[in-house]
């Protein structure tokens, strides 16, 4: 495969109403059957009206803009200072919902297309019928990735080609059948387009030849809605601070009791090793595995539960003050998390020895 990707100059600056299918072909007329048009979210979003006025700066430009964002928003994800990484009603998760204010007047916001797939579908459908040309078509837009510093421009819609290249079932050299192998091919062409767009050049569309035949019966598919990752399969729904809140909300609420199948240390050891890295340094969880311990320090207890069949001990750092004894009542609750993770209710008992700085978890 040779690709070539070629910059679509002279569009200029685009406005509420403006005809994007003239002004892509009257700018490249020499756009061929098979091109991929990569064509930058921000002009759509103009051509479609999809501009908030806002006050031009000032805390009344801060307090419009969060308005904005807040009606952009399905769900937030993480939130570190003025930073709001959120879920738009799309299924995207990027920050601020995509709502940019670069290349545009100072008094005015860009909001992502309402639905760029169907963005995508009119643009192609356009083309071909004025031009009377069979292009795919890629609305594009800039996203961070977890873990990783830097942007990359990504695919928000997509019409005449599938979003997914699907190797599942194919086998590799080495005669391996491919398992799980789906490349988002939309996202890597959205990601060489940008190559040549940039970011001041006023360049905001751009076309990837080569990677698509000129000859193929395609429809405009299901687009890059297929991009969306279903929440059941989602793995990192939320950043780290806000899980960690969610899991303490969860602690609080969690029921007191113990289970009736007798417990498996090994699932308590899971547990403890699970939260090992996020309790507070000097924090220490002791599973007590010995049938005349447990025994004795059952007797040493007030309320011990008749079910019980398993204990830990939970110690704070020595000596312990008031921000310790906070610190040390959470490490407990994400430890009830950990086990009820495993299947394994948990009753928080006074301590046996009546030390404030130690816990008891019956099991």
């Amino acid at each position: 495969m040779r690709l070539e990707i070629l910059p679509v100059p002279g569009i200029g600056d685009v406005t509420e109403g403006d005809d994007l299918a003239v002004l892509i072909g009257t700018a490249a007329p020499w756009l061929r059957d098979g091109d991929v048009l990569v064509v930058t979210s921000k002009i759509v979003s103009k051509a479609e009206g999809r501009l908030v006025d806002v006050p031009a700066d000032g805390p009344e430009r801060l307090a419009a803009r969060d308005e904005v964002l807040a009606a952009e928003t399905a769900r937030v994800v993480a939130t570190r200072g003025q930073t709001r990484i959120v879920q738009t009603h799309h299924g995207f998760v990027m920050a601020s919902a995509g709502i940019d204010a670069s290349n545009v007047d100072k008094t005015r916001l860009v909001l992502l297309p309402v639905d760029p797939d169907a963005s995508a579908r009119s643009l192609r459908a356009a083309l071909r019928d004025r031009y009377r040309i069979d292009v795919a078509v890629i609305i594009s837009d800039t996203m961070g990735r977890p873990w990783r510093n830097g942007l990359t421009d990504v695919a928000l819609g997509v019409a005449g080609m599938p979003a997914i290249r699907d190797h599942r079932g194919e086998v590799d050299p080495y005669g391996n059948e491919l398992q799980l192998t789906q490349m988002a091919v939309v996202d890597e062409l959205a990601g060489a387009g940008e190559l040549i767009k940039g970011k001041c050049d006023q360049v905001p569309v751009a076309v990837v030849r080569g990677y698509l035949p000129a000859t193929r019966l395609v429809d405009d598919g299901v687009g890059a809605a297929a991009l969306v990752r279903e929440s059941a399969l989602d793995l990192f729904s939320l950043g780290t601070a806000e899980a960690t809140a969610a899991g303490l909300r969860a602690a609080a609420t969690l029921a007191d009791g113990t289970g009736a199948a007798p417990v498996d240390p090994a699932a308590v050891d899971r547990a403890i090793a699970a939260v090992a890295g996020v309790v507070a340094p000097g924090t220490s969880f002791t599973p007590i595995t010995d049938d005349e311990v447990r025994a004795g320090l059952a007797a040493t207890v007030d309320g011990w539960p008749a079910g019980a069949t398993g204990l830990v001990l939970g110690a704070a750092p020595t000596p312990v003050d008031q921000p310790d004894l906070v610190r040390f009542g959470a490490d407990l609750h994400r430890l009830r998390i950990a086990l009820a993770a495993e299947g394994i209710g948990s009753a928080l008992l006074p301590p046996p020895t009546g030390s404030i700085a130690s816990a008891c978890l019956a099991l």
